[in-house]
């Protein structure tokens, strides 16, 4: 593909092609509107749009396949020799950026193909805000994995199956569940047992991806591109509440069965400072969302709103309980009122039953 790439391109504009696709691109809504533009593309332009997508994807599976495999163990042996050579170290911050290039790539592929009608430009602060965003959130989440498993390596083997099979099997639960028939038209020249790796090939790179951070392209089988085009703020909502709660929890483990390796650490402090550090990476996602998305304005509804609606669930769920609370006092004095007018019924039907009594409490 390289080697095409730099052909195509030192030859484009020396031959005039023979014939070019129009494409159709809506502008963003400015008050309400929205304008069409038709462009001219060119054949080798089109093959070099093509070849700078599979750049992309090759890009976000060699980052979580590859690199972050690689910067969980050379971390891990560092953590156990106690010692970080100035090369791995060198290693271990282009791993990060490889992995946190390819999340930012996952991002704008799920961008461009969620609103592939529209002419999407990314600007700088939003290329920023997910930069951080991945940073925090990568660099955080392999810490606690690597903490974890210097203290407990046994336990680390389930920790990584039930996350790496939940994901993998998730989006086959959702196809099951909606019975649609299986998918065929993803190449006419496979076969139904290729057709089946492809998609398990595809699952696995999305389980992969979910180990470490949160995959902007969800897959769904059951879409004939095979990526869920809404945005599920609910989705995105439990992933990090659960994600925050596991690595909450895996901490703990490590603060607990902690070793003499960490004996001149400050065990409270790093704690803190990686859970600080991953709710700085769900802030800056906000961030993101809120005001540096490039198409925003299509969105039915915001971040703001989302989480205005996710505090008034949450009190609706505690309402039940105060309305009980409430139902259980005024059984009481309803209880008190009956008892009440029970006694003074009960009086009153002994003042008739004896008038000489009465008389003679009056004198």
């Amino acid at each position: 593909r390289c080697v095409e790439v730099f052909y195509i391109y030192f030859r484009a504009g020396r031959v005039e092609e023979p014939y070019v696709s129009i494409t159709k691109k809506r502008q963003m809504p400015k008050d309400g509107y929205s304008e069409e533009i038709e462009k001219e593309v060119g054949q080798a332009e089109g093959k070099l749009c093509t070849h700078r997508s599979a750049f992309s994807r090759a890009s976000v599976i060699q980052a979580f396949l590859g690199s972050a495999p690689q910067l969980t163990l050379q971390l891990y042996i560092c953590v156990l020799q106690q010692e970080i050579t100035a090369a791995r170290s060198i290693f271990m911050v282009l791993s990060l950026l490889s992995i946190v290039y390819g999340a930012l790539r996952c991002n704008i592929l799920a961008i461009k193909i969620k609103y592939d009608d529209y002419d999407v430009s990314v600007k700088p602060a939003a290329y920023l805000c997910i930069f951080l965003w991945r940073s925090f959130e990568i660099a955080t989440r392999v810490t606690v994995l690597v903490l974890f498993s210097s203290v407990l390596q046994i336990w680390i083997l389930p920790v990584v199956l039930v996350n790496f099979f939940g994901f993998f099997f998730y989006p086959w639960i959702l196809f099951w569940q909606s019975k649609s028939p299986f998918p065929e038209n993803i190449e006419k020249a496979l076969s139904r047992v290729g057709t089946t790796i492809v998609l398990c090939l595809l699952t696995f790179l999305y389980a992969g991806i979910n180990m470490f951070c949160w995959s902007a392209v969800q897959v769904k089988l059951n879409d004939p591109d095979l990526i869920n085009k809404s945005q599920n703020w609910y989705r995105l909502t439990v992933y990090y509440m659960l994600r925050f709660i596991e690595n909450a929890f895996l901490l703990l483990m490590w603060y607990i069965y902690k070793t003499d390796i960490y004996l001149y650490v400050c065990a409270p402090l790093l704690v803190l400072q990686l859970l600080i550090g991953y709710c700085m990476a769900v802030l800056f996602m906000l961030v993101f969302y809120q005001f540096c998305h490039p198409c925003k304005k299509l969105f039915s509804s915001s971040v703001s709103e989302g989480l205005l609606s996710c505090f008034k669930f949450l009190c609706f769920v505690c309402k039940p309980s105060k309305s009980i609370i409430l139902t259980d006092k005024a059984e009481v004095k309803s209880s008190e009122n009956t008892d009440e007018a029970w006694g003074s019924s009960k009086t009153i039907d002994s003042q008739k039953g004896n008038p000489h009594q009465s008389v003679s409490s009056n004198a």
